[in-house]
């Protein structure tokens, strides 16, 4: 047995994992209670108050010149067991195993909406939603950052990590006010390495999308630096 192993078997011991959503004793979300979380089979533009259905993850025709050119939304944070994984992700106790299944409902999402093709092209990019240092230092981790890396093997895409930066300190998004987001993110992302941009079709991977302010105004900036196409990609949408 790999020394990895027996520090995880002995850690099992020591503090076993119970399922988030039955406490069945093993693993922090069992294969029953994942797959109670219904995954969306369609894509919808992410700027229409009422859903919209949409082709490929693109926006409508109504909001076509937005700097996102669409979304890919696994499920709705409107469940409620959904909404107990992301809390216990990214805030204490900070479960980063959680990556692998919340990564895997996004992978379904793309295979079940036919868009599993979407990074077929030499010129896609992954890129995750950055933290601000300070946020970055606290969780230990950055919870786009993982789901991002988990998606760019599995359909073995490009990812990078050192292009978006968030240099602005901003209050969590969840706090404010629709119109407060935007003022809040504004002018909150710097890239860096802006030449590999150029003419890629980027993806934007986050947890969950609500007004879409945040990859609205990180497509904002990577568009200035020529990048063709910026799409988002969340576990959800509230």
């Amino acid at each position: 047995m790999k020394i990895k192993n027996i520090k995880e078997s002995i850690l099992d011991l020591l503090f076993p994992k119970f399922c988030l959503g039955c406490h069945k004793e093993g693993t922090f979300l069992c294969q029953d209670c994942l797959s109670t979380i219904e995954i969306s089979e369609y894509t919808f533009c992410p700027y229409c108050s009422l859903p919209k259905r949409t082709f490929a993850g693109k926006t409508c025709q109504k909001h076509k010149n937005q700097n996102l050119s669409g979304l890919f939304a696994a499920t709705s944070y409107q469940n409620n067991l959904l909404k107990t994984l992301i809390k216990n992700f990214k805030y204490p106790p900070f479960l980063k195993e959680l990556a692998k299944p919340l990564s895997f409902l996004i992978i379904s999402h793309l295979i079940l909406s036919g868009n599993e093709n979407i990074f077929k092209s030499k010129d896609c990019l992954i890129l995750p939603i950055s933290l601000q240092k300070e946020r970055l230092k606290w969780r230990g981790f950055n919870q786009s950052e993982l789901i991002g890396k988990e998606i760019s093997s599995y359909f073995k895409v490009e990812f990078r990590n050192d292009i978006l930066f968030k240099i602005k300190k901003t209050q969590p998004q969840v706090e404010l006010k629709r119109e407060e987001r935007k003022t809040n993110i504004e002018g909150a992302f710097e890239i860096k390495n802006p030449e590999i941009l150029k003419g890629k079709r980027v993806f934007l991977v986050d947890d969950v999308f609500t007004t879409g302010s945040t990859m609205e105004e990180a497509a904002k900036v990577l568009k200035k630096t020529k990048a063709k196409e910026v799409f988002g990609i969340v576990i959800a949408r509230e």
